[in-house]
């Protein structure tokens, strides 16, 4: 869906969408489990900048749902996770910014992205906020074991003959100063 700002400077637009599976594209490492949901509200807001600036800014607020499928960070299992997600995004035009001294940027700006040409595609409004609500590493379990580093066997599921491993060399300094303190 693409949000003009000709159709916001008449009114707000209202959308409620339903992105089947793989129509966002959000990478290879998750895969898409049910209909991504995204309902909310563009409307358009006005910044004037001086006597004779005004600098059309599109606001996006609402909320997403959707269930995704990734690998779990120790034994790469598939991990299904639900994500949900409000949001309040302002977009701003690209280079409207440029040619301004470099100031600190406030917390406030730092929540500001840009839109080029006559509006902004929703899509990827909603892909980057889908991909900001994903933790950085999920685990299957709690008390998951993940793979063997040797064999690449899943210890959760079967218990490898592998030797244990052998001591990092680059740590028996550490070592040896430690049991120069317990002594």
């Amino acid at each position: 869906m693409f949000i003009e700002i000709r159709e916001l400077e008449l009114h707000p637009v209202d959308f409620s969408e339903a992105f089947g599976l793989g129509a966002i594209d959000l990478g290879p490492d998750y895969r898409q489990t049910s209909d991504l949901q995204a309902s909310g509200r563009a409307q358009l807001v006005e910044e004037h900048h001086g006597k004779h600036r005004t600098i059309k800014d599109i606001r996006l607020n609402g909320q997403l749902a959707t269930r995704l499928e990734m690998a779990c960070a120790r034994c790469l299992e598939p991990v299904v996770q639900n994500v949900e997600r409000s949001f309040d995004l302002l977009y701003r035009p690209l280079g409207v910014d440029a040619g301004r001294e470099e100031l600190s940027v406030t917390g406030a700006e730092a929540e500001i992205s840009y839109y080029q040409g006559e509006g902004l595609l929703l899509e990827d409004a909603i892909r980057e906020q889908v991909l900001l609500a994903l933790p950085l590493k999920v685990i299957c379990r709690q008390n998951c074991k993940g793979l063997c580093p040797q064999c690449g066997k899943n210890l959760n599921v079967e218990q490898c003959s592998c030797a244990e491993s052998l001591e990092d060399p680059r740590w028996s300094a550490l070592k040896d100063l430690r049991s120069k303190l317990e002594h």
